[in-house]
């Protein structure tokens, strides 16, 4: 099993206003310089699903596994024996909103995909949540 954690704080945004940058999962593409284009079909919550394409990368379904509206939300990708569990946890503190992301990948074949994909993930976390903040400070 392969785990990492990234966290930072703001007083820009509410837990209000991340959660609805990531629950508009069909605009997604506008603020995530890495996704080609997400969809989803309902609403974004447990039990559901969407369709995500990153770009230079293949298409692959992610199901919500849990869901607390402007607390948390977990996902899971399946890939060839392994899973990659993504942890989005947006806390109110003293200082400001706590965003918090952890990645989990676990599977025989979970080192292939940490160097395919997870790492890649991880690598560019602040500046992937710098512009969730600045994006969510629009709505």
């Amino acid at each position: 099993m392969w785990t990492r954690t990234f966290s930072t704080t703001t007083n820009e945004i509410t837990k209000e206003q991340i959660w609805k940058l990531f629950a508009d999962v069909n605009h997604w593409h506008t603020w995530d310089e890495g996704t080609e284009y997400a969809i989803i079909s309902g609403k974004f919550e447990q039990g559901n699903f969407f369709v995500l394409k990153p770009k230079g990368g293949p298409e692959v379904k992610v199901t919500l596994i849990k869901t607390i509206e402007n607390r948390m939300f977990l996902d899971l990708t399946q890939f060839p024996l392994a899973k990659m569990y993504d942890e989005h946890l947006f806390e109110d503190t003293p200082e400001g909103l706590k965003i918090t992301n952890t990645i989990t990948v676990k599977g025989v074949l979970g080192f292939l995909w940490v160097r395919l994909v997870a790492k890649n993930i991880v690598h560019s976390w602040p500046e992937d949540v710098a512009n969730q903040i600045r994006s969510a400070k629009k709505l």
